[in-house]
C-alpha cells in the first residue's frame, strides 16, 4: 500500500525567506510521516503572484528522520547558507524504509503543496542528485505533465521510457570519472531522448567523480535556465 495523504492537516505558512520543516501523515503504513524542508521566496507575501516551484530530491546518504541531513547538498544547503531563491523550494526526506524514491509518494506531496500555496502551474521544476537523480528521471517519466523542466544529476533511469520526456526541457549532469553511478547511465538516457526528438542538454565534468552536484547547484546559470522554461499546453 502506498501513502495516502489525508489533507496534510498540519500544513502551515512558512516565513518568507526562511527554510522550515513540515510534515504530512498517511494512512495504512508503518512509517507514516513524510518530512520535508519548505522555503518561500522573500516576496511571497506581497500580492497574489504565483511562484515557480522547485522540487529537490536528495541522495541515498540523506535518508532517515533527521531533516537536517537534507541540508547537506543542493538548494537546501544554499538556503541554509543564506542564499535566496525566486522559487518555492520543496525538499522531502526519503525514509530509511525505502531504498529509492517512490514517485507516488512524491506525487501526493506535490498535490498538497499545489493545493495550499500559490504555485505557478507552468513553472514547476524537478531536480535531484544520485538516488535523487534516479528519482527525478522516474517521477518525470511517470508524470511528464507535471513539469516544465528537469535537472537530474548523476542519476540513472530507464532509456526505454525516456521518450515520455520528449516535450520537457532537460539539463542533465554527470562526472566522467563517477565510480558510483557510471556516466554511461546518463549517456544512454540522453541518446535515447535525442532519438525521439527530446530537448536535452548534457554537461559532463571531465575530472569529477560522483560529486557532480556541488558545481552544478553553485552555478547561477542553472537557475536562470530554469526560470526561462515554461510548460506549454500539452
Amino acid at each position: 500500500m502506498y501513502f495516502i495523504f489525508f489533507n496534510c492537516a498540519n500544513i502551515r505558512r512558512g516565513e518568507a525567506g526562511k527554510q522550515i520543516e513540515l510534515q504530512c501523515y498517511a494512512e495504512g503504513v508503518s512509517d507514516n510521516t513524510t518530512r520535508y524542508l519548505f522555503y518561500l521566496p522573500r516576496n511571497y507575501e506581497k500580492g497574489n503572484k504565483k511562484w515557480p516551484l522547485l522540487f529537490f530530491l536528495h541522495g541515498r546518504g540523506e535518508r532517515g528522520t533527521d531533516i537536517n541531513l537534507v541540508k547537506t547538498h543542493g538548494p537546501p544547503k544554499l538556503i541554509e547558507q543564506g542564499r535566496s531563491f525566486p522559487f518555492i523550494v520543496v525538499s522531502p526526506q526519503c525514509p530509511l524504509t525505502l531504498q529509492e524514491w517512490d514517485w507516488r509518494i512524491l506525487d501526493r506531496l506535490f498535490t498538497e503543496i499545489e493545493k495550499n500555496y500559490r504555485v505557478d502551474p507552468t513553472r514547476i521544476y524537478l531536480s535531484g542528485l544520485s538516488m535523487g537523480g534516479y528519482g527525478s528521471w522516474t517521477w518525470a517519466m511517470h508524470r511528464p505533465e507535471r513539469f516544465a523542466a528537469l535537472v537530474p544529476i548523476c542519476g540513472r533511469g530507464d532509456p526505454g521510457q525516456v521518450c515520455a520526456l520528449k516535450d520537457i526541457p532537460v539539463w542533465t549532469f554527470h562526472g566522467a570519472k563517477d565510480e558510483v553511478v557510471p556516466v554511461q547511465m546518463t549517456e544512454d538516457l540522453v541518446r535515447a531522448l535525442k532519438e525521439c526528438g527530446g530537448n536535452v542538454k548534457f554537461t559532463i565534468y571531465p575530472d569529477a567523480r560522483h560529486d557532480s552536484w556541488t558545481e552544478t547547484y553553485n552555478n547561477p546559470e542553472l537557475y536562470s535556465w530554469l526560470l526561462q522554461q515554461r510548460k506549454s499546453n500539452r
